[in-house]
């Protein structure tokens, strides 16, 4: 089998389980450049012969997909923010959507010299590295409640050669003195959890849902960053475009100043910003 014959085949079993023909064209072409692997562009590679092993990879590959098992987690990485990451079943996998958290931390950070930065609930690291990574003079702080994020975490930092602070423990963990406090919490409302999907049950409902509002988590760690920024420090949350504004007002009613909420790419108010007073 060709590597054209096996995207064909990659397409029409995807098409028939039901995925749009555009999710089906780009997850094919996915899998098939992972198994030809990063060296070789998968256009250059369309009449190369696929190994039996390669071949039995991608009939597994397609087998848990169509089960519902996230291509990221099959291909055991996914591409965020210009950097690869690895990513596990029980971590959160990081989302495109999470990438413009990214611009604007780098954005308030912009004439901080040597800031510290704390990224809350850090799953694989995404965050923290992906700021890092862009800000090498930060000191950067990843906390997480979970010891598989954590490992995880440091796992994709040593792979980058990029140092953070690991920290175990909830919401601020007791830091001070921050520039930034950053954090892509658990934001659905618990009921979502009847309709999700099949692919979140890879992932760890306690990463996902956060109380009757979804904002279980978001609302008290509002609080702590009162004590962990210092003056004029600010705060940046992706939150679930239905309670962002409940999250701003209460923002504001702890005297946060500066308090913004702004768009994802499809036009849904998602991301929150405030500074400390």
């Amino acid at each position: 089998m060709t590597v054209r014959e096996a995207l064909q085949l990659a397409k029409a079993r995807l098409l028939e389980a039901g995925f749009s023909p555009s999710q089906a064209d780009a997850e094919a072409r996915q899998l098939l450049g992972w198994l030809v692997g990063p060296g070789a562009a998968l256009w250059r590679s369309l009449e190369w012969e696929l190994g039996e092993g390669a071949a039995r990879t991608l009939t597994d590959a397609l087998r848990r997909r169509i089960l519902g098992e996230p291509l990221q987690m099959i291909i055991g990485s996914v591409e965020f923010y210009g950097l690869r990451l690895m990513v596990r079943p029980g971590v959160l996998v990081p989302r495109p959507e999470t990438e413009l958290l990214v611009e604007k931390a780098l954005e308030a950070l912009k004439g901080v010299s040597g800031p510290r930065v704390l990224d809350v609930g850090t799953g694989s690291g995404a965050l923290a590295l992906a700021i890092k990574s862009n800000r090498p003079d930060a000191r950067v702080y990843a906390g997480d409640v979970s010891r598989a994020a954590l490992a995880l975490a440091a796992a994709n930092a040593k792979a980058l050669g990029l140092g953070v602070v690991l920290v175990r423990g909830s919401l601020t963990a007791g830091l001070h003195g921050l520039d930034l406090l950053v954090s892509n919490p658990p934001y659905l409302p618990e009921a979502d959890a009847k309709a999700a999907p099949p692919e979140l049950a890879w992932e760890p409902a306690t990463a996902l849902y956060a109380g009757e509002d979804g904002l279980g988590v978001a609302l008290p760690l509002l609080e702590a960053g009162l004590e962990a920024l210092r003056p004029g420090g600010q705060l940046l949350f992706e939150l679930d475009p239905r309670n962002v504004a409940i999250a701003a007002a209460r923002a504001r009613s702890l005297s946060y100043r500066d308090v913004r909420t702004c768009a994802d790419l499809a036009g849904r108010e998602r991301y929150l910003s405030a500074r400390r007073g």
